[in-house]
């Protein structure tokens, strides 16, 4: 497949990193001189200087024969106009844009990305994403990753085991036999730096990541196994009042009404702006990195403290004196990855990387076959995917047992007739089952195949 991907940015170099890594023509463009320099020595890419809305600059990037193109530039106008004129002059079949000004997605302005107006196929906002991640987070505090996938009946559940998880040293088949009536599946464990699926007589360890999948409504039992009994936070302090902080706030207020929720934003401004438009939250202005706000915020009798300032640092930093304060847990936005092995040390909780969740919404657009959902995990180690089978999907009539994937692919959960029920090797998957599963990175090829699509089906 050929791509253009418009942005050479941390999401434009991470999503061309994975898609040429797989074997696809990729093109990455950007005005930035440097970028472009740093995309041409560092990936397999050919990269283009240029303005991403110019037809002259498509055009160089090989707009001719591109089947999708990624708009995900710093400027939600230019990523707009670039899938404009990807469509207008160029017939590029797939255009995917990044827009991260609310107001363009407000519902009375829906019209606006009709494909007889701005012709855009799929529309990624990364402040709704990583709002609603965090979102999940306080919801189910025990768990440091959890995506839904099947229309909501299905879940993912990422849970750190430390010393005391009951179930360590514990092999999986003997999970089974405890437990013989929780519906679930250890998909894959993170150890030593790595990732893997685990086999039957496989042991969780002590420092392990295990990511879980099972029915939505069985996520609180099995946290519970996993040691892991954390009620909903009541007191939040909200570090932060920018797009993904206010949206945040909003979504607390709108679902979690017993919630006493805390901004604390440093911009005069912003902070009067974000206190107009919230009704139950209290606004204060000043620096999360002040111990004094802090104190004001009332950190120290905190549940949960969510830094989403614009900097790394500050997040880092304000989540780890929360902490030293008082506050029971704490949540970072943390864009770069070189921060990922401070995490648990400074006592962090949880992370949202807002470049893994884009990457990851883009895939699954980018994904082959009836691909309904993805989630990238232990950066880009694994893939998370929900497939629709369809009339013509390869992995029909075959029992799991048969297909030759057990090193790289394990199967989760399948909604089949609104029923949520586990597979076992002798399952046989039907038309319109959902498939949650998890595919090791070296294999998600593998599953595409599976589920590809003839085109004689359309």
């Amino acid at each position: 497949m050929k791509v253009i991907i418009c942005g050479a940015g941390q999401v434009g170099t991470g999503i061309a990193e994975r898609l040429s890594a797989e074997g696809n023509d990729v093109s990455i463009v950007d005005a930035s001189a440097e970028l472009v320099q740093r995309a041409n020595d560092a990936l397999d890419v050919r990269a283009i200087h240029g303005n991403a809305a110019h037809p002259d600059t498509l055009d160089r990037a090989g707009a001719g024969e591109a089947d999708m193109l990624i708009a995900v530039t710093l400027y939600d106008e230019v990523n707009m106009v670039a899938c404009q004129v990807a469509h207008t002059l160029f017939d590029i079949p797939t255009k995917i844009a990044r827009v991260r000004a609310q107001s363009y997605l407000k519902p009375e302005w829906s019209k606006l990305f009709s494909r007889q107006n701005m012709a855009i196929d799929h529309i990624i906002s990364p402040e709704i994403e990583v709002g609603n991640m965090f979102m999940r987070r306080l919801e189910l505090p025990g768990a440091f990753d959890t995506v839904s996938f099947a229309d909501g009946r299905i879940t993912m559940l990422g849970i750190a085991c430390g010393p005391d998880c009951p179930i360590i040293d514990t092999p999986l088949s003997q999970l089974a036999e405890l437990f013989p009536d929780l519906p679930a599946v250890t998909v894959a464990l993170t150890r030593d730096n790595r990732i893997f699926i685990p086999h039957r007589n496989d042991e969780i360890k002590d420092g392990d990541d295990a990511y879980v999948i099972t029915p939505t409504e069985q996520v609180s039992r099995v946290l519970q196994v996993f040691g892991h009994e954390e009620v909903q936070a009541r007191r939040v302090v909200i570090a932060g009042g920018g797009n993904v902080g206010l949206y945040l706030a909003e979504l607390v207020e709108e679902r979690q009404p017993n919630v006493r929720l805390k901004l604390i934003e440093s911009s005069l401004t912003r902070a009067e702006e974000i206190a107009d438009r919230l009704t139950r939250t209290i606004v204060l202005h000043g620096s999360s990195l002040n111990e004094n706000m802090l104190r004001e915020a009332e950190v120290h009798a905190a549940d949960t403290l969510v830094a989403v300032t614009n900097d790394d640092q500050t997040n880092l930093l304000t989540s780890a004196l929360a902490r030293q304060l008082g506050c029971k847990s704490s949540l970072a936005l943390i864009n770069s990855s070189n921060y990922s092995g401070m995490i648990r040390t400074l006592g962090i909780n949880a992370q949202v990387n807002p470049r893994a969740i884009t990457v990851s919404r883009v895939l699954q657009h980018v994904r082959r076959g009836r691909i309904r959902g993805v989630h990238s995990v232990f950066n880009g180690g694994g893939e998370v995917i929900d497939a629709e089978v369809l009339e013509t999907a390869p992995i029909l009539s075959r029992s799991l047992r048969d297909l030759k994937h057990s090193e790289g692919v394990r199967f989760g959960c399948i909604l089949r007739h609104g029923e949520v029920i586990m597979p076992s090797g002798a399952t046989e998957l039907e038309v319109k089952d959902r498939v949650v599963l998890f595919a090791r990175g070296d294999y998600v090829k593998e599953v595409e195949h599976l589920f590809r699509v003839s085109p004689d089906y359309f």
